[in-house]
């Protein structure tokens, strides 16, 4: 019902409105899979924290101290603590910038890589909700997904 407007049982009219509804279906399928998200980060050793923070690192590619504070939206000082935490397991190594000495990168470890690998690969397997779904509303639902994602 996109744009309707009806009047509620107290008599308050309100905006029934499909953007808000898929919005909170959205948000309820987040909760609903967050217990799964945690169990596959514990299963492989790592906190929430850490799986986000490697989840925005490269592979391949250094990132630097305050650039991961950034993607994880937290201030530097935390990030020294899970960056501290990760290199304490052998997932991360901290280096100097080549171009600036006064800035510290962080590089995934092989072994960081294989487990995060592991862990994105254990999320990756779409919740029994999504096997019910038909061939044509997955395709539409992907589409609309990407869309959004863009």
């Amino acid at each position: 019902m996109s744009g309707t407007v009806e009047a509620s049982p107290a008599g308050v009219i309100s905006t029934l409105d499909d953007v808000t509804e898929a919005w909170r279906l959205v948000r309820e399928l987040m909760i609903a899979s967050r217990p799964h998200y945690l169990a596959v980060l514990q299963d492989v050793g790592l906190s929430p924290v850490q799986g986000m923070a490697l989840l925005h690192l490269a592979s391949d590619e250094p990132m630097s101290m305050s650039a991961l504070a950034a993607a994880l939206k937290c201030d530097n000082s935390n990030v020294t603590g899970i960056v501290d935490r990760l290199e304490a397991a052998g997932l991360v190594e901290r280096r100097p910038d080549p171009h600036d000495r006064r800035v510290k990168t962080v590089v995934m470890t092989a072994h960081g890589s294989r487990l995060r690998d592991e862990a994105d690969r254990r999320m990756a397997v779409p919740p029994p909700a999504f096997a019910r779904l038909g061939a044509q509303d997955a395709r539409v639902l992907r589409e609309v997904l990407e869309r959004l994602a863009r």
